[in-house]
């Protein structure tokens, strides 16, 4: 048996701090409540109605919490319904808990009207004063958190969370001050994180604003089929096994290893391992296309940056006549709506949706000549470069935060 440390203390749900207490959930609320309480099916169904327009208060649905929305896409109820719904009135800062099916989904409310009222499927947790509501929605979102709330809906076959099963959650609380540090700590690494979100969705925009702009043709520009500017025609992947990664190995890419960028993923990297794989090596600039599937159409643009790898059967190939058009260019017009329209126009078909070698080579391909076309792959290029960096800004922040939970809300770390 492990020892503990000293200065701590084992509980039914790890080792916490001599003075940080264990309380259930039962101890720290003074309601409890959900949309239910309000009155019977009929009696709801004759005094509620919503709207999909600005009224009297926010009919707060976890849909709207879930997307952090900017209140563009919510419903709204009079000021009658918000009367009769008067047990479950939202004033900011209660823990709200979906009741039935993606069971986990813990949010703290934040008013962004003058009134808001719960909607169907949601416990409404008010919190007494001996406990902060931040901090509990730190605990509820982490790991141990998330695991107590699955386990909890473990014994149910209906995906669902009852009164009695919330109000016997087992909770570590440190002092109060001690929560409210380990809040705000959490909470300022959630700001950051969402900063970051933020700048991310504003880049992309300004991209695909870039994009939109730089890839609409002009007079001058030549217009021909893929078919006829490519150096031979789309050839299919090899039909292999994938085998375990071995760096003696050249690394196989399929469908789903591309990702909606068109970057390649290396989350579950595999080689493979035939005779024929010289065959199928990609080479500088190749650009590979899914044929079939949900993401048919989908692209990858490989670097010799990347490595050796080689392509699976579902993909086709394409390599450019360098002397007509620059690769790159090619790549970013297969990230355009205009081709996001001809996949969905020559893939629709009776089952899995898919396109041939042939159809993707009647593909229109509008282009300057090469050195606009590089000037134009190397503007969307470095904006991929900022988003990559960015991306990976995110991911670490991340990190960083799942770090600080961990070591913060089983008092590893003492803030106080």
């Amino acid at each position: 048996m492990d020892m503990v440390k000293q200065g701590y203390k084992q509980t039914e749900i790890g080792v916490i701090p001599e003075d940080w207490e264990m309380f259930t959930i039962r101890d720290l609320i003074t309601l409890l409540t959900d949309y239910d309480a309000n009155g019977s099916f009929s009696s709801v169904a004759e005094n509620v109605k919503s709207y999909n327009y600005p009224e009297y208060a926010w009919y707060v649905r976890s849909t709207d919490l879930e997307n952090n929305t900017d209140l563009s896409n919510v419903k709204y109820v009079d000021k009658a319904s918000y009367s009769f719904l008067k047990k479950t009135s939202l004033f900011g800062g209660e823990l709200l808990f979906l009741k039935r099916g993606d069971i986990g989904n813990v949010y703290l409310f934040e008013m962004k009207t003058k009134r808001a009222t719960l909607a169907p499927n949601l416990y409404l947790l008010k919190l007494n004063d001996i406990s902060s509501s931040k901090y509990l929605y730190q605990y509820f979102i982490s790991e141990t958190g998330q695991k107590q709330l699955k386990r909890k809906n473990a014994g149910s076959t209906l995906g669902a969370l009852y009164k009695d099963d919330v109000k016997s959650i087992l909770i570590p609380l440190p002092p109060l001050a001690e929560q409210q540090a380990i809040a705000t700590a959490l909470s300022d690494a959630d700001a950051w994180i969402e900063s970051l979100e933020q700048l991310i969705a504003k880049k992309r925009l300004i991209k695909q604003g870039a994009m939109q702009e730089l890839l609409t043709p002009k007079e001058d520009w030549e217009v021909k089929k893929l078919g006829e500017v490519l150096s031979h025609r789309p050839d299919y992947g090899i039909n292999a096994p994938a085998v375990e990664f071995s760096s003696s190995l050249p690394t196989y890419i399929r469908i789903t290893d591309i990702g909606r960028d068109g970057t390649f993923m290396n989350g579950n990297k595999v080689s493979v391992d035939s005779l024929l794989s010289e065959m199928y090596v990609l080479q500088d600039g190749d650009i590979c296309v899914a044929r079939t599937g949900a993401s048919v159409g989908k692209s990858y643009f490989h670097s010799f940056l990347d490595g050796q790898y080689v392509f699976a059967g579902f993909l086709i190939r394409l390599r450019v006549d360098s002397k007509v058009l620059y690769s790159r260019f090619l790549f970013y017009l297969t990230k355009s709506k205009n081709y996001d329209n001809f996949i969905i126009s020559n893939s629709m078909r009776s089952g899995q949706p898919g396109i041939n070698s042939n159809e993707l080579e009647a593909f229109i391909i509008p282009f300057p000549p090469l050195l606009e076309q590089t000037r134009i792959a190397t503007i969307l290029s470095d904006m991929d470069t900022e988003l990559e960096a960015l991306d990976n800004q995110l991911a670490k922040a991340r990190q960083i935060k799942q770090g600080m939970m961990q070591e913060l809300l089983t008092g590893r770390v003492r803030l106080v």
